[in-house]
């Protein structure tokens, strides 16, 4: 496959051989998010969005795994320097509770390790002061050692702050968090004390109320921290405006209420710059990262950890050294090749595109918008999304739903015009073949 010159081909999707490996998976399988039945043959050709399935059908790619393939499938970028690995077994160690050499001394080690994407994380963030990373498996993993270190960082730990329309993660702290589908939570225990408001400037009037100190009723020295996504990713997308972080920010200095910025889905250049944080005036204290950084990490200042040995401690917490190889080598991808900057020019595009096949189908297409290559594009209804979702899936593109009625497009962080181009005639295929007839005519 040529990435310069592969276009989507499907015949029948799925076909029988993928058939086949939905049924033979889900004999064993706890029933789980299946947005469709699409299944990558990692034995066939792919590269960057291209991907092919068992029954030799080519897919453009346009959701990068919800963004834990920053880069798409079999990216030179990452695929040349992964050739120098001279595996060993076991790979899977305790990544904070041991210590691993790669060879050499750290500064001219062979290849990087966990230590390595510390360090790296500890640069990155290093413009709000943090220097301290705790790494772990997962985003919501991430997410509950953010919420940890928040209370044991609070002398009177009471009350949690997030904000509707939230997705944290799915483990137990995690959930007690969200706030954008009951299904994520419903009959579920959760962390008592959690507040939560709309993400708008009256969300934060009302936060105003429940913290003065004369009428309101939650006390400010109480409230362990404040968490929300720079851009809100299963509520839909939702790209806030500067002055509400410029509110957020000045009422958790103002509470002295530490803020935790959620960039699971949104970090590691997805927006067009490194964090998504960045695009605004707020400095958050905590940053949550995972997916595109291919393990999970809290990041913060070491003042804000604790300091008692085995308060935070994971004897298997990203313990996998090829992937805590993959996350420093595609934050030196990025750096590298300036796909951050890319991000951002080709968000731009994606952008323009989606709002032309908004004005062609204004009568089912309700909004567009997007921050880089987070892009959305929402329907009328959740009914016509999901048939979209389908339809150009039939005609192969693979993109996610997200909030009630929106589709939303994460391609790799280098991107190409082409690939842009070709993913929006299918979309707006789709988006045809869908519409009602008295619309279309």
């Amino acid at each position: 496959m040529r990435r310069e010159t592969a276009e989507p081909s499907v015949s029948q999707l799925p076909g029988p051989a993928a058939a086949e490996w939905v049924e033979y998976h889900q004999q064993a399988a706890a029933t789980s998010t299946y947005v469709y039945d699409f299944v990558w043959d990692i034995t066939a050709d792919a590269e960057g969005p291209f991907c092919t399935d068992p029954d030799g059908n080519v897919l453009l790619d346009f959701t990068s795994h919800v963004a834990a393939a920053p880069l798409g499938y079999n990216n030179p970028l990452l695929m040349e320097k992964f050739e120098e690995f001279d595996l060993v077994d076991p790979l899977k160690i305790a990544g904070h509770d041991f210590y691993v050499s790669t060879g050499g001394s750290p500064e001219d080690a062979a290849l990087p390790g966990p230590s390595h994407l510390i360090n790296t994380l500890a640069d990155i963030t290093d413009h709000y002061d943090m220097d301290t990373v705790f790494l772990s498996n997962s985003g919501a993993e991430a997410v509950e050692n953010a919420i940890k270190l928040c209370y044991d960082n609070c002398a009177e730990p009471k009350y949690g702050l997030t904000f509707e329309g939230a997705f944290h993660g799915r483990t137990l702290g995690a959930l007690s968090l969200n706030r954008s589908k009951s299904v994520h939570r419903r009959d579920f225990p959760e962390i008592s004390g959690i507040h939560d408001v709309p993400p708008s400037m009256g969300g934060i009037e009302r936060l105003r109320e429940k913290l003065d100190p004369k009428s309101g009723h939650i006390p400010s020295e109480q409230v362990a921290f404040l968490i929300l996504e720079p851009v809100q990713g299963e509520g839909g997308y939702r790209v806030p405006d500067d002055e509400f972080m410029r509110e957020v920010s000045a009422l958790c200095t103002e509470h002295d209420i530490p803020l935790i910025a959620d960039e699971i889905q949104t970090g590691v250049g997805r927006t067009g710059e490194m964090w998504a944080s960045d695009h605004y005036e707020f400095e958050p204290d905590v940053i949550t990262s995972a997916k595109a950084l291919r393990v999970g990490a809290t990041i913060s200042r070491e003042d804000l950890f604790p300091d008692e040995e085995g308060r935070l401690s994971s004897t298997w917490g990203a313990g996998d050294i090829i992937a805590s190889m993959q996350g420093t080598l595609t934050l030196a991808a990025i750096e590298e090749h300036d796909l951050v900057s890319h991000a951002a020019e080709q968000g731009t595009l994606l952008v323009d595109l989606l709002t032309d096949v908004k004005e062609s189908h204004e009568d089912v297409v309700n909004d567009v918008r997007g921050l880089g290559l987070m892009g959305a594009i929402e329907f009328d209804t959740a009914e016509r999304r999901d048939e979209v979702v389908e339809a150009a899936l039939q005609r192969g593109l693979l993109t996610l739903g997200c909030g009630k009625k929106t589709l939303r497009l994460l391609p790799p962080l280098d991107v190409r015009d082409r690939e842009l181009e070709i993913a929006i005639d299918l979309l707006e295929d789709s988006i045809a073949a869908v519409e009602p007839a008295t619309v279309a005519n």
